[in-house]
């Protein structure tokens, strides 16, 4: 399930009533009224799976709506298609359907976990309504069919009225949410890189990074929406798409140039020249956006100008001072640009931007995947369904065909998470705390209630509460056990019903399956951040070991997108870590620029004689060599002696090749022993 972005919450007045919240909640109810209104009046089974279905799929920050609209359907006819079409057929085999559902819904979490698009939505759900139609009839599964169809006109009927509710009460302009994102993007670039230019880059960078590189990752997942509004021309698209990668680039650009700074500042080799060219950077960074792209093209020309004044010379540290020039002019053209495609984004003027684009190649901005912890989440849901069953069969309970149900629920809701446990234990407190307020409804204040309309009024004090609270990022995982309880216990029906034995074995089987599915969490997946993390970081490894493999292809912007992802996914984890974790070691900044240095190397190739060609061949090689040796010892290793001598041979090589001009060969090469020698800071023949 894709997951949002892990913003600072603000902190909380009392009894203050926030109006995006409260909108929120009073939508919600309003889907949730009109679902009981049409399910009474059409005299649906269960009225109350659509009306828990209403608050399952309603999310507050998921943004647009009608790309989850389409996959939720699907997942719903996918979940329907399984059912009938094993259930009727293994009806004589108990054990062999739920052995083949348990599969079945194990696979769908292992998708939903794999992809973390919003397509995630079309698996969950799947999971999600093949649990719902079969379990509570695996005794008698003769009338399956009209079983499936009422649940399907259910979950239907919920998923339509939340759509409509949300779109008229709190209709969400997807290009407003992508525009405020890609200007606080660019405010916190700007920011950062004006800090870290100055004496702060290392502190900075832990401090900023995941901010940063999550945006990039979000913008291309909201991106993903424009694709199913009609109002949206692929022009529209294709500039969102742009400015993404442009993003992305800024980030690496930006770090390298700061990185560069910092180490001729540790030689005492920053001339005075540079340093004014600095300070204007810096000072045009803090300036209003109009005022500092007036300043862009001047500080390109003098940064240019001034690397070919150091390119003169082949000792290093005019190397580095040539490279931080170079790699500041890329950093403002880059921003230049980025600007002028959020503006017109904005303004709507998208034929003049498009002549600013580079193809890039690449449609999509590719997320980082990992099949392992994908895989992990299918086998202990897998696993956890089994248990359910069994135990239910074995203790003839009337009830515990619902355990699986709300098993799937919270394994569903849960699933993308490094470690659930800790979610689903809160949701087990949670659960337990609303069974007072469900007991006080149902025995006590539903029996004076008569008709839709007065059940409605009545109900409207609870959910608006708990719909607030769901909108709420820093109590949003209470709200959904807190609605389920409620729902469920209620047992809404076209009938009032009020039995205290069903209530009490309705509970259990809630209970019985949060608690199970947290018994099975704990076996299966009570990994901790650090251990994904360093799965991240290894498979990073394994990816630049590739791509610095002359031998392979070179699919660029296809791992500059993977890599910024997983920046964002292990500064996220990491920043939960004790600040003398050996993980920190693993820089995924300097990573991405070794990714990116490697790139223009690999690129410049055919530009070159073959001397040359094999000595950048040669350096890449033992790079490459590097990687590998660091994805075995699973911890970072710094680089050898035999590597700095061949990158110290290939740049003395291009270096005596120079016409006054920054080639990008060479630039790469000396951003690659910088990054991969951060404290070595001459060389032999060349210092």
């Amino acid at each position: 399930m894709p997951h949002a972005t892990a913003a600072a919450l603000r902190s909380r007045r009392p009894f203050t009533v926030e109006f995006g919240k409260l909108s929120f909640s009073l939508s919600t109810f309003l889907a949730a009224a009109l679902v009981l209104v049409i399910s009474f009046a059409a005299s649906l089974p269960r009225p109350w799976w659509a009306l828990l279905t209403v608050y399952v799929t309603a999310q507050p920050m998921a943004g647009a709506f009608r790309p989850k609209v389409i996959y939720r359907f699907a997942g719903i006819a996918a979940g329907a298609f399984v059912t009938i079409l094993v259930a009727p057929n293994l009806q004589n085999s108990p054990l062999l359907l739920v052995l083949c559902l348990a599969i079945w819904i194990g696979l769908c979490i292992y998708l939903a976990v794999l992809d973390r698009t919003p397509r995630a939505f079309l698996f969950q759900m799947a999971a999600f309504s093949s649990a719902v139609i079969c379990f509570p009839y695996l005794d008698d599964p003769s009338n399956i069919f009209t079983t499936t169809v009422s649940r399907v006109e259910e979950m239907t009927v919920a998923i339509l009225c939340v759509t409509i509710a949300h779109r008229i009460v709190r209709p969400v302009d997807i290009r407003e949410v992508i525009h405020e994102r890609a200007l606080s993007f660019l405010s916190d670039a700007c920011r950062w890189t004006a800090e870290a230019f100055g004496t702060h880059h290392t502190r900075l960078e832990y401090e900023h990074r995941r901010k940063l590189a999550v945006d990039v990752t979000e913008l291309g997942m909201m991106a993903v929406n424009l694709r199913y509004d009609p109002r949206f021309a692929r022009a529209t698209r294709d500039t969102v798409r742009e400015l993404q990668h442009r993003l992305a680039v800024l980030l690496s650009i930006a770090s390298a140039a700061a990185n560069r700074l910092e180490q001729l500042r540790a030689l005492n080799a920053v001339d005075a020249e540079t340093r004014t060219l600095v300070s204007s950077l810096i000072a045009s960074l803090k300036s209003p956006q109009d005022v500092a792209e007036t300043l862009d093209e001047d500080l390109v020309s003098r940064c240019r100008a001034l690397a070919a004044q150091h390119l003169c010379s082949a000792e290093w540290t005019s190397l580095l001072a040539a490279n931080l020039l170079e790699r500041t002019a890329e950093f403002i053209e880059t921003l230049h640009i980025a600007r002028g495609l959020v503006r017109a984004f904005a303004e709507g003027d998208l034929d003049r931007p498009t002549q600013m684009h580079v193809a890039s190649g690449v449609d999509e901005f590719p997320l980082a995947r990992d099949h392992g912890v994908a895989l992990l989440a299918g086998a202990a849901m897998t696993t956890a369904i089994m248990i359910y069953c069994a135990a239910w069969i074995l203790l003839a309970w009337p009830n515990g065909a619902a355990t699986a149900a709300f098993a799937a629920l919270v394994t569903c809701s849960f699933a993308a998470q490094d470690d659930p446990a800790p979610a689903i234990g809160q949701y087990l407190i949670a659960t337990l705390s609303t069974f007072p307020l469900a007991a006080l409804y149902l025995f006590v204040i539903l029996p004076r209630v008569d008709g839709a309309g007065m059940l409605i009024v009545t109900l409207a004090p609870a959910l608006l509460w708990m719909g607030y609270i769901q909108a709420d990022p820093a109590r949003a995982a209470h709200a959904l056990p807190m609605l389920s309880c409620f729902i469920v216990a209620m047992g809404f029906l076209d009938r009032f019903q009020a039995d205290f034995a069903v209530f009490v074995n309705t509970g259990l089987a809630q209970l019985g399956g949060i608690v199970t599915t947290l018994v099975v969490t704990k076996l299966f997946r009570s990994a901790n951040s650090r251990w994904t993390a360093s799965r991240i970081v290894r498979q990073n490894w394994a990816d630049l070991a590739q791509l610095a493999d002359p031998a392979q292809p070179l699919a660029a912007n296809a791992w500059t997108a993977r890599a910024v992802d997983r920046l964002g996914q292990v500064a996220a984890r990491m920043a939960l870590a004790s600040a003398d974790d050996k993980l920190h070691a693993a820089d995924g900044l300097s990573d991405l620029r070794v990714g990116r240095n490697i790139i223009r190397a690999r690129q410049g190739l055919a530009q070159h004689d073959a001397l040359t060609r094999l000595a950048i061949e040669a350096a890449l090689g033992k790079v490459s060599a590097l990687f590998q040796a660091q994805l075995a010892a699973h911890h970072p290793l710094p680089g050898n002696a035999r590597l700095l001598d061949a990158l110290d041979r290939a740049i003395d090589i291009v270096a005596a090749q120079q016409v006054r001009r920054a080639d990008p060969t060479l630039m790469a090469l000396v951003g690659m022993r910088c990054n991969l020698f951060p404290h070595t800071y001459s060389r032999g023949a060349a210092a």
